[in-house]
């Protein structure tokens, strides 16, 4: 469009010119895929939280368990192992828990207890896993 200006048609003119950059200037190149940084900077949409029903505590063999507090995809995880409770913090990413445990990233995801990879949960069937041989179950 071009914006040609004589007197007659200054002010039709400078009213859409006017519309027309305020239109560009509005639009701009988005993101088709964010990080999962981004999302967690943001925090999750306002539906319920998948992860959310994991909030709690979880049981494991000899008394460690992995206790899960907070919501709405963003959770302070204590991990009690034989050495003692550590805590780390996690974010919702694909319905799973993500967090960095000693310089790595780590996923919780819901298992059954053959998933687990432990003899000891072998006949659970609601249970987190961190990896196999690392998981936690509810009765």
């Amino acid at each position: 469009m071009h914006c040609i200006l004589t007197r007659r048609s200054i002010a039709p003119n400078a009213a859409a010119c006017l519309a027309l950059t305020v239109l560009l200037l509005g639009c701009g190149e988005r993101k088709a895929n964010p990080t999962a940084a981004e999302i967690a900077s943001f925090g999750p949409a306002t539906a319920a939280v998948a992860t959310d029903k994991w909030l709690g505590q979880w049981a494991g063999p000899e008394g460690t368990f992995l206790r899960l507090a907070g919501g709405n995809g963003k959770y302070e995880i204590t991990i009690q192992n034989l050495d003692g409770p550590r805590t780390y913090p996690g974010v919702t990413i694909d319905n799973q828990v993500q967090f960095e445990r000693g310089g790595t990233k780590e996923l919780i995801r819901a298992t059954n207890g053959s998933e687990t990879g432990m003899k000891w949960l072998t006949e659970k069937s609601n249970c987190l896993t961190v990896r196999p041989g690392e998981g936690y179950c509810r009765d």
